[in-house]
């Protein structure tokens, strides 16, 4: 399984999210063709309801704890309420470009 369906099968199992996208942004960095190394997280679900920032990422993070131990090298989150997700309208910020450097690299 790949690690993206890694990602995608804990989020939806601890969240039940309204919405999930996990896109492999590897491509734009320096890291082999076919890298699973950095990923952007978009989720809205209910269990962020009265949580601050902070409290929703450590929430994924503790989810995903095995793969940020080694298998992720970075990840972006964009963590939402249902009610925040409708308000944008479905849209989240680019991420930014890649400013060098990766784990086989550098």
């Amino acid at each position: 399984m790949s690690i993206q369906t890694d990602i995608e099968h804990k989020l939806r199992e601890a969240f039940n999210p309204v919405h999930l996208a996990v896109e492999n942004e590897s491509g734009n960095h320096n890291v082999p063709p076919g890298s699973e190394s950095h990923f952007k997280v978009t989720i809205a679900s209910r269990a962020f309801e009265g949580e601050r920032l902070v409290g929703r990422h450590r929430k994924v993070n503790e989810v995903l704890a095995e793969e940020l131990a080694g298998r992720i090298h970075a990840l972006a989150l964009h963590t939402l309420t249902p009610d925040e997700w409708l308000e944008r309208a479905g849209k989240v910020p680019k991420s930014p470009p890649c400013m060098g450097g990766s784990k086989a690299g550098g």
